[in-house]
C-alpha cells in the first residue's frame, strides 16, 4: 500500500516538474527570477499558455486511450481509431484553407470540435445495434470513417494553395505554436468534463472488461455504460484535436506505461494516464521548440519519434497485450 501511494505521488509530481521545465527551456533559456521585461513577456504570454494547452491535450489523450482500450477490450486501441481525429482535422483543414475567421482565433478550434463531435455521432450510430453499442461495430465504423476522411483531406490538400497546405499540415501533425490564454478555460472545461465522466463510470468499465454478464450481475447495464464511456472518449478526443491538432501515440502508449506502475484498475488508471499523457506531450513540446531553433517541429512528430520505438519495445515484453 505504501509503495502504491509513493508511485501515485510520483505520477502526480511529474507533470508539475515538467511544466516548470517547459517555462524555462526552449530556443532561449529563461530564468524567471532574473528575466527582463521581454523575457517575462515570452514566459507568461507565450510559453505558459502553450505548456498548459499541451498538458490539457495530453491529459485528454491519455485518459481517452485508457477508456477506449477498456471499451473495445483491445490493448492496441487508440483515440484516433474511432476516426474522430480525422473528422476534426478535415473540418479544421477546410476552415484553414478557406481562410475562415468569423470567431477570430477560436474559428479553427470550433470547426475542429464540430467535426469531431459529428464524427463521433456517426460512429455511434453505425456502432448501435439491437439497442446498444457494440465494440466490434464501433471499431469497424471508426476505421472506415478514418480512411474516408483521410482520403478526402489528402484530396483537398492536393488542390490547395501552398500557404493553406502548410497550415493544414502543421495542424495535422499537432501544432501548439498558436496556443493562447483564451484557449485554456475552454480546454479546461471540456477536458475536465470528459475525465469526470470517465472516472464516474470507471468501476463499470472494470466490470465490462471482465464480461457483459459479470457487469450485469453487478447491476450495470453494459449498453448504457458503453454509451456513456463512448461519449466521454468522443468529448476528450474532440477537445484535444480542437486545441492543437492531431497528436499520435499518447493515447496508445501512456495507458500501457501506467499499467506497469499502478495496475489495471481504471479508478486509478484513468487519472494516472491523464497525468502521464499531459507530462509526455509537454516534454514533446519542449523538444519540438528546442532542437532546431528558430524553427519548430510539430509536437506530433516528436511524440511519434519517442513513442514508436518504445511501443515496439513494449511489444517484446511478456503480457503487454493484456488489459
Amino acid at each position: 500500500m505504501k509503495s502504491m501511494k509513493l508511485r501515485i505521488a510520483f505520477i502526480i509530481l511529474i507533470p508539475i516538474i515538467v511544466f516548470a521545465i517547459s517555462l524555462v527551456a526552449g530556443a532561449k533559456m529563461i530564468n524567471p527570477f532574473t528575466a527582463d521585461e521581454v523575457s517575462r513577456e515570452i514566459l507568461f504570454s507565450i510559453r505558459a499558455p502553450r505548456s498548459i494547452v499541451a498538458i490539457l491535450m495530453g491529459m485528454a489523450l491519455g485518459a481517452s486511450g485508457a477508456v477506449l482500450q477498456g471499451i473495445l477490450k483491445n490493448p492496441l486501441a487508440d483515440p484516433y481509431i474511432l476516426g474522430i481525429s480525422s473528422g476534426a482535422s478535415l473540418a479544421a483543414a477546410l476552415g484553414i484553407m478557406a481562410g475562415a475567421a468569423f470567431l477570430g482565433t477560436f474559428t479553427i478550434p470550433l470547426l475542429a470540435f464540430i467535426g469531431a463531435l459529428a464524427t463521433g455521432i456517426m460512429v455511434g450510430i453505425m456502432g448501435w445495434q439491437r439497442g446498444g453499442l457494440w465494440p466490434e461495430r464501433i471499431l469497424l465504423a471508426g476505421v472506415g470513417l478514418s480512411f474516408l476522411f483521410s482520403a478526402m483531406l489528402m484530396l483537398i490538400m492536393s488542390i490547395s494553395s501552398d500557404e493553406g497546405l502548410r497550415k493544414a499540415m502543421l495542424w495535422i501533425f499537432g501544432d501548439l505554436s498558436m496556443s493562447e490564454w483564451p484557449k485554456v478555460p475552454y480546454g479546461l472545461v471540456f477536458v475536465a468534463a470528459g475525465v469526470f465522466v470517465s472516472l464516474f463510470r470507471a468501476k463499470a468499465l472494470n466490470a465490462l472488461i471482465l464480461g457483459d454478464e459479470f457487469a450485469h450481475s453487478l447491476g450495470f447495464s453494459p449498453r448504457r455504460e458503453r454509451l456513456l464511456l463512448f461519449v466521454s472518449v468522443g468529448l476528450l478526443t474532440a477537445a484535444s484535436v480542437s486545441l492543437g491538432g492531431m497528436i499520435g501515440f499518447i493515447g496508445l502508449l501512456v495507458p500501457h506505461i501506467m499499467r506497469f506502475f499502478i495496475g489495471s484498475d481504471n479508478r486509478l488508471l484513468i487519472p494516472c494516464s491523464a497525468l502521464g499523457g499531459g507530462a509526455l506531450l509537454c516534454i514533446a513540446d519542449v523538444i519540438s521548440r528546442s532542437v532546431l531553433p528558430p524553427m519548430e517541429l510539430p509536437a506530433g512528430i516528436v511524440t511519434a519519434i519517442i513513442g514508436s520505438p518504445y511501443f515496439l519495445y513494449l511489444l517484446r515484453r511478456k503480457n503487454v497485450l493484456s488489459i
